[in-house]
């Protein structure tokens, strides 16, 4: 059995109005456990997959995450598993729907730990096959768009979860443009008691503010994480309908940036060293939903197993 966990990601430039995007790994994590089993069946491959946090979730991401590398792995003369099945078992601290890339983190974990669990099972090594970090990301990223849980690819999500740290990202031509990593130690993240799915949000919408964004992903590539992250979730909240008084009032109490994650429904708060964290997740505690504290991730994907 092999064991990856992979971070969420937190939005600093939502890709989706122009097609380039910036997110950086947070200490939210999504695990999968991948066994290939002691038993046959009929087809080359049969996937059994369960969300142990979400029972009757649906599962169509983590098989096709599967058979798509199963699918990559048969082109190798000397990878011959046939008539397996591969068990796969995910468990996760991000909340579904929230804009913190859940589904980014999810393939990650899942294309990773198959592809390390049929190498183990052949008798093979990565050493042994062509297939490279950006191969695992790019296979994540095509699972996601044919499943349809994302809108662009979401390659900044993907990149930021898979290698960790804060990234700029072309996401249509899937090229990594800066890597930084965050100098805050404190993030804070609000969710909101609802979702909101990206595949779901108005698209349109959100491509009518292009040259808005394009301000603040000016001061992306500047790293001006502060002014890019805050004015990137009020673009977005206002092409949403959403209304982003938590950042406001996160502002006002000291933090160094607030702003909607994603297409929501979670806010991401950026606190230095300085900031009174405590008085500030008092202060917003009387907001319908959840506060959680974490820290942004420089780590990425990481075999526990």
């Amino acid at each position: 059995m092999v064991k990856v966990r992979s971070p969420a990601s937190a939005t600093v430039i939502n890709a989706i109005s122009m097609g380039k995007g910036s997110a950086f790994g947070i200490g939210l994590y999504i695990t999968a456990d991948v066994n290939v089993l002691n038993e046959k069946t009929d087809d080359d491959i049969k996937v059994i997959s369960e969300s142990l946090d979400k029972p009757d979730m649906d599962t169509s991401l983590m098989d096709l995450c599967v058979r798509m590398v199963y699918k990559k792995l048969s082109g190798y003369d000397d990878f011959n598993l046939k008539n397996i099945v591969v068990s796969v078992k995910t468990k996760s601290d991000i909340p579904p729907g929230s804009g913190l890339s859940s589904s980014s983190a999810a393939s990650n974990s899942v294309v990773y730990a198959t592809l390390l669990a049929l190498l183990e099972e052949a008798g093979l090594t990565r050493e042994d096959i062509d297939f490279s970090d950006e191969d695992i990301v790019n296979m994540a990223i095509d699972a996601s768009l044919e499943v349809g849980v994302t809108a662009t690819g979401a390659y900044d999500d993907a990149s930021a979860s898979f290698y960790g740290g804060w990234k700029i990202t072309d996401n249509y031509d899937r090229k990594i443009l800066k890597d930084f990593t965050v100098d805050y130690q404190k993030v804070l993240i609000y969710i909101p008691n609802k979702s909101l799915y990206t595949a779901q949000s108005d698209v349109k919408a959100m491509k009518t503010l292009a040259p808005l964004v394009e301000i603040a992903f000016e001061n992306a590539l500047k790293k001006n994480i502060e002014k890019a992250l805050t004015l990137n979730g009020f673009l977005y909240c206002a092409a949403l309908d959403i209304n982003p008084k938590i950042a406001i009032d996160a502002l006002k109490l000291g933090a160094k940036a607030a702003g909607l994650s994603g297409t929501g429904s979670a806010f991401t708060i950026l606190l230095d060293d300085d900031s009174d964290i405590d008085m500030i997740k008092s202060s917003l505690s009387d907001y319908q939903g959840r506060l959680i504290e974490t820290s942004p991730d420089n780590e990425g994907s990481v075999v526990l197993r």
